[in-house]
């Protein structure tokens, strides 16, 4: 069994710190031992350590199970910069390309391997398994395989069956948001053999929460960045709203940018640089940013309405002062609120009947007769299927949703949406090509540097990324793959933003299919809860605001966080003296013996005078004893 002192040798020779923070060390020490093991920790907590340093310390291929292949990238590049034998297995890749990575796994050129979790069971996966030594696997956002999380993903629920291929070894389940039930669901469902939970507080003492009811919230934003110096980041719901914000922002005379998914990579990649290093203030973005965004210094963070649930607002509020220093997360709000996050709440949950027959209707919509249809996969074009059987959009992709937990289809909106390339000639052949244009020629030969396989089959390829190499515009390149098609050199499937539905049992009678309890109503109960608590959250105006998130995720003995628009508004109705004797017997609570100058640094809003008249109030109402040098509490 390794030392605590090689733990912290690997962590200095990597990352350059000098120590573990909090339970980093129980979690390490824990999987080392091959205990199953469940890591709760807060955004900002150092999730990323307690796996990447027992992949170093281990025998083997520590495999990393996350959804987000964005993450997966900047992990991967991150780790790769520390010298970090690191690679991810993900959507877009090739045949070959995936084949090549996990055979490096096999010869031991890979430490940490990122998979997403659709590859998990994959014929070519499983196979390539079986020869590869695992040291652990490690599932991020693991809050995504219960259906009582905020965020559950059907994928997800296949991640515990690939123990029955290694059954040996165990699992590291790491997330930043779990109320107590998700935490014994994630246990349940990934099969550990002993429950085993390493939990950081989710307090933020630094973090002032604020909550403020206005009807002009652009107004209101502008006056919290005029108010408050520093880093920011403003949330909003839709795309549309980061650029006219940004654009808000900036006809303000504050420098801001927008992000959201719908934007370039490299357009995305450049913004976040320019924010990161502080020539931008303001990102204005969607949930899009901020996974794997290392920034500690972000002063504020703004949400422009609620989030749909308090896991997602405590996340990307957490976001804010993770350099320890004093920061704000402010959520704006107004009444008209409420019935929204309400309507919200049910939206993904349309009646059973049309769920049923939004199944009928995607059946003749793509001609599958029943009892057939089983592993066919198919272009979802969903605007052409809405004009054709009269439906809206968003109930359609509510309905495949609640189909695909289900386990009649899957449906993948992202699913291979890159452009596709394969050389009709022979590799000789492109040699005698004459009277191509430069551009034509310079195109091929990039495409032939950078992308292998594309003489067997078709490869991911971003036309983003060629016109970079090339120097010319995205549009050019383009154009002139459509060109290159034309001339029958290569065959080109440009980029689409049409889902895929994949039927993964035979087409059923309509009426026989079935919605379970616990697919529909009982989330759909679960999606209640959790917008009543937010609705909570935004509306009450007598609870710490950090009380009030402390107990929603399982701690009940938080204390007033004193700087939340709660607190700060009763301290306000409090005289002096009525505040120095909360503050002290708040402080004195963990029955620690203090002494009067502990005091006297423990709140400097304390006036001198005022602080000894409390103490001789508390002493002489015997709250308090004193042996002359320190103070007790008798009430702890």
């Amino acid at each position: 069994m390794r030392t605590e002192d090689y733990y912290k040798e690997i962590l200095r020779k990597y990352w350059g710190y000098q120590d573990f923070r909090s339970i980093q060390l129980n979690i390490i020490q824990s999987i080392a031992e091959g205990r199953d093991t469940l890591g709760l920790m807060p955004t900002g907590g150092g999730k990323s350590i307690t796996f990447q340093v027992p992949a170093l310390a281990m025998e083997g291929v520590c495999i990393v199970i996350t959804p987000l292949i964005a993450l997966m990238k900047d992990q991967v590049a991150n780790l790769k910069k520390r010298h970090i034998k690191a690679a991810a297995v993900y959507s877009g890749m090739t045949r070959e390309q995936i084949i090549t990575t996990l055979e490096n796994c096999i010869f031991g050129a890979v430490k940490i391997l990122y998979v997403s979790p659709e590859r998990l069971a994959s014929n070519l996966f499983l196979t390539k398994l079986r020869h590869i030594n695992v040291s652990f696997i490690t599932v991020d956002e693991a809050h995504c395989i219960t259906q009582w999380g905020y965020d559950f993903r059907p994928s997800y629920l296949k991640i515990a069956d690939i123990r029955q291929h290694i059954p040996d070894k165990p699992i590291l389940a790491l997330t930043a948001t779990a109320t107590p039930a998700v935490v014994d669901d994630i246990q349940d469902k990934l099969h550990f053999r002993a429950k085993n939970v390493f939990s950081m507080s989710f307090e933020r003492s630094n973090l002032a929460y604020i909550v403020r009811n206005t009807e002009n919230r652009a107004a209101e934003m502008l006056h919290i960045l005029d108010k408050i110096d520093g880093c920011a980041i403003i949330y909003v719901r839709n795309r549309k709203e980061t650029k006219e914000l940004a654009e808000f922002l900036c006809n303000n005379n504050v420098k801001a940018t927008f992000y959201h998914a719908g934007l370039a990579d490299s357009i995305r990649d450049e913004r976040q640089r320019e924010w990161q290093s502080d020539k931008i203030r303001v990102m204005v973005a969607t949930n899009a940013f901020g996974m794997g965004i290392d920034k500690p210094d972000v002063r504020i963070v703004i949400h422009i309405e609620a989030p749909d649930c308090i896991e997602s607002y405590f996340q990307e509020a957490g976001r804010a002062g993770r350099d320890g220093e004093k920061a704000y997360a402010i959520l704006l709000t107004n009444r008209s609120d409420i019935a929204r996050l309400r309507k919200r709440a049910v939206a993904d949950f349309p009646d059973k009947e049309y769920i049923r027959k939004v199944y009928e209707h995607v059946a003749y919509f793509f001609q599958i007769a029943v009892g057939s249809g089983y592993g066919m996969a198919f272009k979802f074009n969903i605007m052409k299927f809405c004009r054709n059987f009269k439906h809206y959009p968003a109930m359609v992709e509510a309905a495949l949703r609640i189909l695909e937990q289900a386990g009649y289809i899957e449906y993948n909106c992202n699913d291979d949406a890159k452009s596709r390339v394969m050389f009709d000639l022979k590799r000789d052949e492109l040699y005698r090509l004459h009277n191509n244009s430069q551009l034509e020629d310079k195109l091929i030969e990039t495409l032939l540097r950078n992308y292998n396989g594309l003489f067997v089959d078709y490869g991911m390829v971003d036309e983003d990324f060629l016109s970079h190499l090339i120097g010319c515009e995205e549009t050019e390149v383009h154009e002139c793959l459509k060109l290159l098609a034309r001339k029958h050199i290569i065959s080109y499937i440009p980029p689409r933003d049409e889902p895929l539905i994949r039927y993964v049992q035979s087409r059923e009678i309509t009426e026989r299919i079935s919605i379970p309890y616990y697919i529909y109503e009982q989330r759909l109960e679960k999606s209640k809860e959790r917008t009543e608590a937010m609705i909570s959250y935004m509306t009450c105006e007598t609870e710490c605001r950090s009380v009030m998130l402390l107990e929603y995720f399982g701690e009940k003995n938080g204390k007033r966080c004193n700087m939340c628009d709660v607190c700060t508004s009763a301290n306000d109705d409090e005289d002096d003296m009525e505040y120095a004797i909360r503050r002290i017997m708040e402080y004195l609570s963990d029955g620690t013996p203090r002494t009067y100058k502990d005091l006297r640094d423990f709140d400097h809003k304390i006036e001198t005078n005022v602080l000894a008249n409390a103490l001789d109030y508390l002493l002489s109402e015997e709250k308090v004893t004193t042996d002359g040098i320190h103070i007790t509490s008798n009430n702890a």
